[in-house]
């Protein structure tokens, strides 16, 4: 049974012990970091200062995948990790992980066998983690299966296969991991301080964002995974340390599906900034992106600036038949990469995606960069660090073949419900429970109040924004029809919490003037 918030909290009111390992950091390599650690049987606490994958996690271009813009900078070890690890997700979280094929259309007589000999260096790099074998097609076969690719000048095209995956999703997944294994996930716990001396315990020092109260937590161990803010801890530990990281925001806009309606993505290997360009099915819409713009600081709610949502529209007409304006982006939102620093004057797109390890005189171990494909290598060897500093029994990683919550054999996905895996039964019950549950809260998203009550009960939503940005995904699909059902969705959630029509307007005013950041003007 999942804890409730309640009794999460509980687990930190005076514990009789200290933890084994803190993990302040709820985003991808952090929820990682966490699983491996309960997975090896230590005591594991996550602190997160907002939701889960609140941040980059939650705002990526949905891909596992190897890379094929390493492959293009000749990283090959990157490029194997990450299909060593994508194969492994394939098998551990089949309901929010699955193939999908990928065209790149050819226009120019040397693009067959220039990208031909790169996807079948890709296929070889997969070994025996190899999805499809990538293969050539003709002009009319390119069409198709793309029916919407540009046509003048189209010779024809390559097809490779990847993964596609809903980050959020996922992320929750590895949060009711962690409470499945005996970890403590918590969200909306601020860290304000660290003190550690070498060989001794750290003290944590968090504040329950909901309710003001201050909790001083003790721990063998503690693993900096907070991102784009890793800075920012490790200058609690380390007042004068320099920085690990640089900034790169990442932009997104959400068309309608009739842009792409084939079952295959286009992806266009070089843009005008350096970078690969996708246009992606996802959930009957489509994602296209990304984009690479340095940034000199952090904002938690990152936007997709003007010059972003041009490069990535005059992209779409460079591979697609019709040509999107800004008034068919259904939502836009943007990610800060938190990027390994490279050399002065190295642009955002040369960085390398690998990440870095860092333990600092006292003992934080910092983890940062990587990507979403490679978070649970990451996350291991965060640990290794971790047990090794804790003075902690040295055990192994279990997470290999550990396979995440809501795991079910694989099947092709049908749509939102199919993330649930094996869940799915007891959502459609709860669905059951009410007359109005199992409605669509509006006609062009595929949710339904049963997911929100659902989200509430046993994912730990503690607000309007929770839901339909991470829980569903409704938000980063079409943000004026979420900005529509917000009141529905604070309803049912005002009545799941028990809280009254001030707390249902706090919400919607916040929710609508977050809303209005995914909508370009």
């Amino acid at each position: 049974m999942t804890p409730s918030r309640a009794e999460l909290l509980q687990r930190i009111d005076n514990p009789p012990d200290p933890w084994d390992i803190i993990v302040i950091g709820g985003g991808a390599t952090g929820l990682g970091a966490a699983v491996d650690a309960a997975s090896r049987g230590y005591r594991t606490l996550l602190l997160e200062q907002g939701d889960f994958a609140c941040g980059t996690s939650s705002r990526s271009t949905k891909l596992i995948h190897g890379g094929v813009r390493y492959l293009q900078q000749g990283n090959l070890a990157l490029v194997r990790e990450a299909l060593r690890e994508r194969h492994i997700l394939l098998q551990n979280a089949p309901h929010l992980v699955h193939g999908f094929p990928f065209a790149i259309p050819l226009y120019k007589w040397w693009e067959r066998p220039f990208y031909g000999v790169g996807m079948a260096l890709y296929d070889l790099l997969s070994g025996a983690h190899g999805l499809q074998q990538s293969r050539h097609l003709g002009r009319e076969a390119t069409i198709d299966l793309v029916p919407t690719v540009r046509r003048q000048n189209l010779r024809g095209g390559v097809v490779y296969h990847d993964g596609q995956f809903d980050d959020a999703r996922l992320a929750i997944c590895l949060a009711r991991t962690l409470a499945d294994l005996g970890g403590t996930p918590l969200n909306y716990m601020n860290v304000s301080a660290l003190a550690a001396t070498p060989g001794g315990l750290a003290t944590v020092t968090a504040t329950e964002r909901e309710n003001g109260r201050e909790y001083v937590l003790s721990s063998r161990a503690v693993i900096n995974a907070t991102g784009v803010l890793c800075d920012q801890v490790r200058r609690m530990d380390e007042p004068d340390c320099p920085p690990l990281i640089t900034l790169s925001q990442g932009a997104h806009l959400v068309l309608d599906r009739s842009f792409l309606p084939g079952n295959c993505a286009v992806m266009i290997p070089q843009t005008d900034d350096g970078r690969v360009f996708f246009a992606i099915p996802w959930y009957a819409h489509v994602i296209i992106g990304t984009t690479d713009t340095p940034q000199s600081t952090v904002n938690l709610e990152p936007v997709p600036l003007p010059d972003e949502i041009d490069f990535l529209l005059a992209h779409a007409g460079r591979c697609l038949e019709r040509q999107p304006a800004r008034s068919d982006i259904l939502s836009s939102f943007a990610g800060l990469r938190p990027l390994v620093r490279g050399k002065s004057g190295q642009k955002t797109a040369q960085l390398s995606r690998e990440y870095l390890l860092s333990v600092s005189a006292s003992g934080l171990v910092t983890i940062t960069g990587g990507k979403w494909t490679t978070y649970r290598s990451m996350a291991a060897v965060a640990v290794d660090a971790a047990a090794a500093q804790g003075g902690l029994d040295p055990r192994p990683s279990a997470t290999r073949s550990l396979r995440l919550h809501g795991w079910e054999p694989p099947s092709p996905p049908t749509g939102v419900r199919n993330g649930y895996g094996s869940d799915l039964g007891l959502l459609e019950q709860v669905a059951a429970g009410h007359p109005l549950w199992n409605e669509r809260l509006h006609p062009r998203l595929p949710y339904t109040g049963a997911e929100v009550i659902w989200a509430v009960r046993f994912e730990w939503a503690r607000n309007v924004e929770d839901v339909l940005a991470r829980r569903t995904r409704a938000l980063f699909l079409d943000a004026g029809a979420s900005r529509e059902i917000a009141p529905k969705v604070a309803a049912l959630m005002a009545s799941e919490l028990g809280y009254g029509q001030a707390w249902r307007s706090q919400q919607l005013e916040r929710f609508d003037a977050t809303a209005a950041d995914y909508l370009p003007t």
